[in-house]
This record gives structure tokens, sequence and C-alpha cells, in this order.
């Protein structure tokens, strides 16, 4: 019970410490990169702290996988390197007696990446993609970050405003080059654009103060208009939204229901969280062995090479899923028993007393090796100096 206790402490402070930066990377990462989205005028600026907190419950499931794996590892790597190990071989106690606190510090985090997993996460893609749709989906002039060119939605126009004000409404400095069917062109510079809606859906441009020039491109045609008010349509329809909803945010009751590619590859990809997270916190458990007159950073690289090749592997097979190679009910399960099968491997391994690399193995050998030399060269010093 005290040894319980103790290492529920221990895990839950490991834990805390490891998730603390790790999130912390996360936030950070995933602000430089929405930041880097809103100034290249793909999503809303507005948009940025709920963007943030989308990305961000993404990438949670796999921040608390890797937590409860370091936490794990990096408890039983101490009792390793303390010698608390030996200790606890040396009074019969067993490696499999670590299973059930482990489980009970763990399956309450793995019952939480399953809920982010099938809920919280494909729930955060689809208000993201609704935050990005409905922002490629506002009226053209809107869309246009000031000091960068942008394309109109229809592709035939080009916008160029230098700065914006009350709420993008209003833009000062404007060019605009449009293009008709026919391939004449025509280049409209303004002090001053404001947008204006007539009611029905359609969306116009008026700009005050300015010059259009209009002809066809290596022709000496071109003709010059000063205009004090001009009007042009930058919008025909109201935005609809929905329309092309990616796999990974739709509901797991839908994944469900509809069977493609797509939607079995996504589906593989959410229940394996959880299935990932369960095993490799009880691969930690055999795979925290270190020699105690050893350091412990190889064992850590070690580990944290088997996450990402694990998740890379499971990676590879939804991919496999998606592009038909292989079949839902056949590529969720391999990789997830070969991996339960390697930890029943190594704890078969770590039971065994009489293999050369078990602790009690290496703690005997050092001792014989000791006793072969006779006294230590410390002790030998000490033993002629008093001689002597």
């Amino acid at each position: 019970m005290i040894f319980r206790r103790a290492l529920q402490r221990e895990l839950a402070s490991s834990a805390g410490a490891t998730f603390t930066v790790l999130f912390t990377i996360l936030v950070t990462w995933t602000l430089i990169k929405v930041l880097g989205t809103a100034a290249g005028g793909k999503v809303d600026p507005s948009d940025v702290l709920a963007l943030i907190g989308f990305a961000i419950l993404n990438y949670l499931p796999t921040i608390l996988t890797l937590t409860v794996f370091i936490s794990v590892l990096a408890a039983v790597t101490r009792s390793y390197r303390d010698s608390e190990m030996v200790v606890w071989f040396a009074s019969g106690a067993s490696l499999m007696r670590w299973i059930r606190p482990v489980l009970t510090f763990g399956l309450p985090i793995v019952a939480v990446v399953a809920a982010l997993s099938l809920v919280a996460a494909p729930w955060a893609a689809l208000k993201r993609a609704e935050f990005v749709e409905r922002f490629q989906k506002r009226e053209d002039l809107k869309r246009v970050a000031p000091g960068q060119f942008r394309e109109s939605s229809s592709s035939d126009r080009v916008f160029f405003v230098e700065r914006s004000t009350t709420g993008a409404t209003v833009v000062q400095n404007v060019f605009v080059n449009s293009q008709d069917k026919n391939g004449n062109t025509s280049v409209v510079v303004a002090k001053e654009g404001v947008i204006e809606s007539d009611g029905r859906g359609g969306q116009y441009l008026v700009l005050s103060n300015g010059r259009r020039y209009s002809g066809t491109p290596g022709q000496a045609d071109f003709q010059s208009m000063e205009f004090d008010r001009y009007k042009m349509r930058v919008a025909t329809r109201v935005p609809v939204l929905g329309t092309d909803t990616p796999a990974n945010a739709l509901p797991t009751s839908v994944l469900l229901q509809v069977e493609n590619q797509y939607t079995r590859a996504e589906l593989l990809a959410r229940i394996s969280a959880p299935i990932i997270c369960l095993v490799l916190m009880l691969l930690a458990i055999p795979l925290g062995f270190v020699n105690p007159r050893a350091g412990s950073s190889a064992n850590m690289i070690l580990a944290l090479l088997i996450f990402f090749t694990y998740l890379n592997l499971n990676k590879m097979m939804e991919k496999s899923v998606q592009r038909g190679r292989f079949d839902f009910d056949m590529a969720w399960w391999p990789l997830h028993l070969a991996a339960a099968l390697t930890v029943a491997v190594l704890f078969a391994w770590r039971l065994n007393v009489n293999h050369p690399w078990h602790p009690l193995a290496l703690l005997g050998a050092w001792k014989r090796r000791r006793g072969g030399h006779g006294k230590a060269p410390a002790a030998q010093a000490l033993a002629k100096a008093e001689a002597e």
C-alpha cells in the first residue's frame, strides 16, 4: 500500500511536469503556425485564439499519450538508477506488481484520450473548418490583407489595399485589376473604397476619387477615365457552409454509418489513440530498465524512437486504408497486437532472473568481479597504509 501511494505520487508529479513542458511547446508552435496563417490572409485575425484552441484539442491526445509514457518510464528508470529495484527484486517482489498502480494512474488518462479522440478532436476540426470556410467565402475585399495582393474567389480579379479601417468595410488606396471573358483588362485605382450590400446577396465595392484604365494588353487602345464614384460587384451569393466537410471533422457516429475508405481510415486513427496510450504505458515498465552505474539518457532516446515509430506505423496503416490497399477489418489490429506481444516478451525477459541482463544478475556479476580481484583499490591502499 505504501509503495502504491508513493509510486502514484511520483507518477502524478512526473506527469504534471512533463505535460507542462509538452503543452507549452504545443501552444508556442501552434501560435506561430496560426499567426503565420493569419498574416498570409488565409484566416481572419480575429479568429486566431479560437483556431489555437481547436488545434490544441486536435493534438492533445498525442500529448497526453507521450506524457503517460514518459512519466511511467521516468519513474521506473529512477527506481533502477537509485538501486530501489534491486531491493525490490531481492525481497521477492515481481515486476508484475508495478502493473496495477500504473494502470490505476494511467487508465483515467486513457479514458480522456479516448474522449478527446472520438468526440472533442472531431468537433474542433469541424469548427476550424467552418471558421476557415466562412473566411474564404466572405466578400472578396474583406479577404484582402493590407499590403498584399489577393485574388478574388472567381479568379478574375486581383485586389490590393494599403490599409483598412472600420472593421475592414472601408479600405484606402485601392488597386483592382480585373479581366473579362473577352480578354480585356481594366485597372482601377482609388483613394477609398466602401463595401455595400443590395439586400439580395449581392455585394458591391464603391470606390471614390480614382481613375480607371481599360483596354487590351499589347495594343495602344487603352482608355483612361477619372471618377468621383465607381461601383463594381465583388460578391453575388450568400456564403454556404458545410458543403465539403473533411473526414476528420465528421462525428464518430457518422463515420460508423458512412462506409468508404476515407471514413474507415479516420475511424482507424480515432480508435487507435487510446489503444496506443494503453500499450505504451505498459511498455514503459519493462522498458525502464537501466544499469544503475550507467546513464539513463540512452534509455529515454530509445523510448522516444519507439514512440514515434509506433505513431508513424499507425499512420502508415491509416494511409493504406485510405488508399484502398488494406481493408479496415484487417488493418486496425495487427500493429497493436504486435506491440502488445512486444510488451509481453519484455516482461518475460525482465522476469527471468537468470538472464544476464536482469538487475540481480548484473549485481551478482559486479560483486563477483570485485571479489575476484580481492579488495577494492581504495581498500587495498588503506590496508597497506595501516600495515606500514
